[in-house]
């Protein structure tokens, strides 16, 4: 079995086994295997969810970064079959591909076993491209990231060794929503009647939360994370603004779109990254945080109501909340760290959550803020 390595920029060294891609069929641009400097980099972060590696590594917020998976065992389920909707949407995962640069994992179970699987998890990321290692000490290996916040690495042969002149790209340097958002504008549209209609910023959108909208009577105008949405012809009646992957401060051209529709007093909703723009829109701050909240059983406090809910997350940044400006609150708070996990404003019909209400993986109970949403597009 071939071996690979994960190298961090500290220099830990981390060798395991292959599974999914092998730089065995790594090509360069000329199509010959490129073997000696072959390597996958990226930002290592880890995981805690159990289940859900399906919808966790066709989430576009993962963009950039090798997971490492807490749970012990992966790959049992299997994966299923890859199908499409309409306009691109996809019915079992949460985008058309991978966009992870790779995976560890404890152990790998090559024999599956679910009544929708259609291939093994290895073949999945074969197809996809994305290496990944087994017969890991992830436990270990996420004590270190937890110590230390997350770090730079990547996936390479055993036989490469770390050196003080490696370089390690770092994905947060780029504008990443960019790289995953659509090239132009679609419309989606419900099966049923009409309520009303929701013009989407897609910063890299989990398409659950198009399921969402659509599976409640919405009309989706799905437009590219810098759309100037000051030029849209279509009538909607408020704005969603998606998670996606990244430092906020990248995709500073969204705060445009959003501040147009602040300015015309329509109702705004934002998720995960989507938060972190609306306060950089209203002059608010971001900051990267140690080693980020990626899982399904993140505790929430409505500070409203005193409420906790058990959500999923994926995100590496979050709001500063002695920034936030006059007439805007937090809303929602980690349980955990205290950090911000909702703002909103006092009069307006403007509110997000760092949280994913659509779940896919995770708890489900943070579903009714889509149902407020809509109860603000339709009065």
């Amino acid at each position: 079995m071939t071996k690979l390595k994960l190298i961090l920029k500290d220099g830990t060294e981390v060798i395991g086994d292959s599974f999914g891609f092998s730089p065995n069929s790594a090509k360069a641009s000329t199509g010959k295997p490129k073997k000696k400097d072959w390597f996958m980099d990226g930002e290592v972060v880890f995981n805690t969810g159990m289940v859900g590696y399906p919808e966790t590594f066709t989430d576009p917020s993962y963009r950039g970064q090798i997971l490492v998976l807490t749970y012990p065992m992966i790959g049992n389920y299997g994966v299923p079959g890859e199908c499409k909707l309409d306009a691109g949407l996809s019915k079992r995962f949460e985008s058309m591909k991978v966009h992870l640069r790779g995976i560890i994992v404890n152990e790998y179970s090559e024999d599956y076993s679910h009544w929708e699987a259609k291939k093994s998890l290895s073949d999945f990321l074969e197809k996809h491209q994305i290496p990944a290692i087994q017969n890991v000490d992830t436990r270990a290996l996420t004590q270190k990231l937890r110590e230390h916040g997350v770090m730079l690495g990547k996936i390479t042969s055993e036989k490469t060794l770390f050196s003080k002149a490696m370089t390690f790209s770092d994905p947060n340097l780029i504008n990443l929503a960019a790289e995953v958002s659509p090239k132009k504008m679609t419309v989606l549209k419900p099966k049923g009647k009409v309520k009303c209609t929701v013009a989407l910023l897609d910063c890299g959108i989990k398409h659950n939360i198009i399921r969402n909208f659509l599976d409640r009577g919405c009309r989706v105008i799905r437009m590219p994370w810098d759309y100037d949405i000051a030029q849209l012809k279509e009538k909607y009646d408020g704005l969603f603004i998606s998670n996606g992957p990244g430092d906020p401060k990248m995709a500073m051209q969204a705060t445009d779109s959003i501040q147009h529709v602040m300015k015309e007093g329509k109702p705004i909703f934002g998720i995960c990254l989507g938060t972190q723009l609306m306060a950089l829109t209203v002059g608010s701050d971001t900051y990267k945080l140690k080693y980020g909240h990626r899982s399904a059983n993140q505790p929430c406090i409505d500070l409203e109501t005193g409420r906790c809910y058990i959500t999923s997350q994926n995100h590496g940044f979050a709001v500063n909340h002695k920034t936030l400006p006059k007439g805007w609150k937090v809303w929602f708070e980690n349980a955990n760290d205290g950090t911000v996990e909702g703002v909103k404003h006092k009069t307006k019909p403007w509110f997000a959550v760092q949280f994913h209400p659509e779940a896919s993986p995770g708890p489900e109970d943070a579903a009714y803020l889509f149902d407020e949403f809509i109860k603000k597009l339709t009065k």
